[in-house]
Parts: C-alpha cells; sequence; structure tokens
C-alpha cells in the first residue's frame, strides 16, 4: 500500500477519533490509529506515510467549520449531524484535499475517498461519497 493511502486510513481513523473522545490530543489520536492498524505489528511506518496523515488530520481540524459548510450546501437532504461518522469524516479528508492539495488531482482525491468509504463504511457510503465529492470539486472548479 503506498504512503498516502496508509496516511489517508491514519487519518480518517484518527479524525473518528477526535469525535468519539473529544478532549484527545491529535498527537494521541494519530498515534492510536498507527498503533491499532493490524499492519502496524508487520511493518514499520512510514515517514512519508506519517507526515500525510498528520497533514491531513490537521488541516481538517484547522478547516472544519468551512469544509462542513462545504458538507452540508452540497448534501441533498442531508443534515452532517445525521450522517455516519465515517462517511463525514471521509468528506472532510476529501474536501480538504480538493480545496487545499493542489498538487492532488480531483480524481484522485475521489478515487481515494470513495475507497475508503468501501472499505470503513457501509454499502452506501462509496456511493454518498462519490456523489458529494463530485458536486463539491465542480463547485470549486477543481480540473
Amino acid at each position: 500500500m503506498g504512503a498516502r493511502r496508509t496516511g489517508r486510513e491514519r487519518a480518517l481513523q484518527a479524525l473518528y477519533q477526535l469525535e468519539m473522545a473529544p478532549g484527545t490530543s491529535v498527537y494521541e489520536a494519530l498515534e492510536s490509529a498507527w498503533t491499532a492498524s493490524a499492519e502496524a505489528e508487520e511493518q514499520k511506518r512510514d515517514p512519508d506515510a506519517v507526515k500525510f496523515a498528520r497533514e491531513l488530520v490537521d488541516g481538517v481540524q484547522g478547516h472544519r467549520a468551512e469544509i462542513d459548510r462545504l458538507i452540508e450546501s452540497h448534501s441533498h437532504n442531508w443534515r452532517l449531524d445525521r450522517m455516519s461518522r465515517i462517511d463525514r469524516n471521509v468528506l472532510r479528508v476529501g474536501i480538504f484535499e480538493l480545496k487545499y492539495r493542489p498538487d492532488i488531482p480531483r480524481k484522485v482525491t475521489i478515487n481515494e475517498a470513495v475507497e475508503l468509504g468501501k472499505n470503513f463504511g457501509t454499502e452506501e457510503s462509496s456511493a454518498f461519497v462519490n456523489g458529494l465529492l463530485d458536486r463539491v470539486a465542480v463547485a470549486l472548479k477543481k480540473d
């Protein structure tokens, strides 16, 4: 698995934990995501993956209000608090990448978010994530 995919997975896990356990620090949430992974026992941490995960978590946390407004304005008949925590955090990571990471192509961001939805969410997660991120990307004029 590539460093960025691993970083996205750990960032998602950390963001989930930050929602579940208010008061947890970003450092604690990321550390927990790394140590809880089955692969952590088998692999040494890739410094690029660690750095990317931290950038994603810090970026989502730093722009969360704006990201959440984008989610709510582009979701049809879904309030943010009614979405599953996984879907909500996959969307946050995806929107952060779309808006603040011009080095990552739109297609890559959306494909990676869909994969996160498939791997961590429900059967409906991938389609929901795909549709909403596509609408946000169009609104942001992200090619």
